[in-house]
């Protein structure tokens, strides 16, 4: 079954990834929108559609609208409920459409999505499959450019 929307716990990933928005709070807006930038990234990359969740009622200030950009929609979880809620029933629902894959580092989150048939990663493993996707789509880029440069030189 072909793989039809990666679902990410926002927050999990921005614990595990200090190297991200280095120096800014975990919760901070500055950490969200550079998570959201790099999962863009990614996403282009991939081709896979991919929604982060986050846990409204942590955002100290003024709640985040939810946003989608492209193939990336950024969900904030309501009062009284969790990004681990919204997670759950989000794969479930596309459970009959195609395979999801649920990135976390909560064992009893992933422990759930793999119950009803969904895929898991650890957050550290999402990061290495960031970094590679994004250096091909680097490189592929740069082979492009070259031979575009040099069919160009050679007056095409």
């Amino acid at each position: 079954m072909a793989l039809i929307r990666i679902l990410v716990d926002g927050y999990s990933l921005l614990h595990q990834w200090p190297e991200l928005a280095a120096g800014a709070p975990r919760h901070s807006a500055a950490a969200r929108d550079a998570l959201v930038e790099v999962l863009t990234q990614y996403q282009d990359a991939c081709g896979t559609p991919v929604t982060i969740f986050f846990d409204g009622n942590r955002s100290r200030y003024t709640k985040p609208k939810n946003d989608s950009i492209s193939g990336v929609e950024v969900l904030f979880s309501r009062a009284g409920q969790t990004a681990d809620d919204l997670i759950e029933r989000a794969a479930h629902r596309f459970q009959e459409y195609g395979e999801v894959m649920v990135v976390t580092n909560d064992r009893l989150e992933r422990d759930m999505v793999t119950g009803f048939g969904g895929t898991t990663a650890s957050c550290e493993n999402f990061i290495l499959m960031i970094g590679g996707a994004l250096q091909d789509l680097s490189e592929k880029l740069e082979s492009r450019n070259r031979s575009e440069r040099n069919a160009f030189r050679r007056g095409r």
